[in-house]
């Protein structure tokens, strides 16, 4: 498990509203953002059959309920569940982006495009810890698809226009304009830490079915993928930085597995007040140095932390050099190396400074 602090949100300013009726050739900025993105972003369908354990109704006889002392005889229940989200086609071979979480375990997709017509898709790859996938479409045609333009997520900044497009509860082609409200937003702060991910923050609204949908900039160019993650976060969106599925859409599109490097520790921030509290608790059974850093609560056995030496109570300090103060930092800094690259851990062991050198291998389960 991964503890880490949730620091408040950096929200910005609306921008003047006339903004948002500012025309660009007779028509507002959305309606000329949606124009140019809106016939690439699909309705994802899918079907998924599940074999459940259930009861046979003829054991609710009182009978045959002593006689068999509520130990039931069960019998194996197929049910077909129904999802629904969104995506966008990235390309003119009907690749579509979208997230992991809409198609992974689906025995069938289906997509739907705006002018109507619909296909079977394929799930080409998909990467759960990015909650990213591709899935492909045969539109069996000389056509030219329609395809979303994608932006650059490094140069979005806070107070930028966000426009959301999908088919949220269903309702096809929905448009919702929001703004940007903070960037890096960590994936342990909105309830998914073993993401690592840092959202784009917006209060563009982003519901069940807009799940893998654009977030756009006012030029209609994709900066984001909409993630619906917390179902208590009214008014708040997040979105996947499209820079990231950059790095990994090609590979996905061919099937690849997306590698991780880890180092193979379980991790929570430690702040002086929390060394502290630990050490005046006689029952803590481990002394913690007053700092600010990042706790190793477990040390995975077989892994380059064990390897290296790294031990429970070990408080990280810093990464090649640089201070790490969040287990989101240290998440962030292992994931940004090579497999097989060699880190440079600072720690505090008790009263000890140390410096352990770790050498980062392939993800094979959550950890760091």
């Amino acid at each position: 498990m991964f503890a880490t602090a949730i620091a408040p949100p950096a929200y910005a300013q609306s921008p003047a509203p006339s903004a948002a009726t500012e025309a660009i050739g007779g028509e507002s900025f959305v309606a000329a953002a949606v124009r140019q993105v809106g016939p690439a972003v699909v309705r994802i369908d899918t079907e998924k059959t599940i074999t459940r354990q259930a009861r046979d109704p003829i054991y609710e006889d009182p009978f045959l309920r002593d006689f068999f002392g509520g130990g039931f005889p069960r019998q194996p229940q197929e049910e077909l569940l129904r999802g629904q989200g969104s995506g966008f086609i990235i390309d003119n071979t009907g690749n579509i982006l979208t997230n992991a979480h809409v198609v992974n375990g689906a025995d069938r997709v289906v997509v739907t495009l705006k002018d109507g017509r619909s296909f079977d898709a394929v799930v080409e790859g998909f990467d759960e810890v990015t909650d990213l996938a591709v899935v492909k479409i045969d539109d069996g045609e000389d056509d030219v698809l329609p395809v979303a333009t994608l932006g650059d997520s490094d140069a979005v900044e806070v107070g930028d226009w966000a426009i959301a497009v999908g088919n949220p509860l269903g309702l096809d082609n929905t448009v919702t304009l929001g703004i940007v409200s903070t960037l890096k937003r960590t994936s342990s702060s909105v309830g998914i830490p073993g993401k690592r991910l840092e959202f784009i923050q917006t209060d563009a609204a982003i519901n069940p079915g807009n799940s893998g949908g654009p977030l756009v900039n006012q030029r209609g160019e994709v900066i984001g993928i909409n993630t619906a993650i917390r179902a208590d976060a009214m008014g708040i969106g997040f979105a996947i930085p499209i820079n990231k599925a950059k790095e990994i859409k090609d590979m996905l599109a061919r099937g690849e597995t997306v590698a991780h490097p880890y180092i193979g520790v379980q991790i929570a921030n430690l702040t002086p007040e929390q060394a502290r509290l630990n050490n005046a608790d006689i029952n803590s059974g481990m002394y913690l140095p007053e700092v600010n850093g990042v706790l190793v609560i477990r040390v995975l056995e077989g892994t380059p932390a064990a390897a290296a030496g790294l031990r429970r109570g070990d408080v990280i300090l810093q990464v090649n050099g640089t201070p790490i103060r969040s287990a989101d930092g240290l998440q962030i800094k292992v994931e940004n190396t090579k497999i097989g690259d060699a880190i440079e851990l600072q720690i505090q062991r008790g009263d000890r400074p140390m410096s352990v050198q770790v050498k980062t291998a392939e993800l094979r389960e959550q950890s760091d």
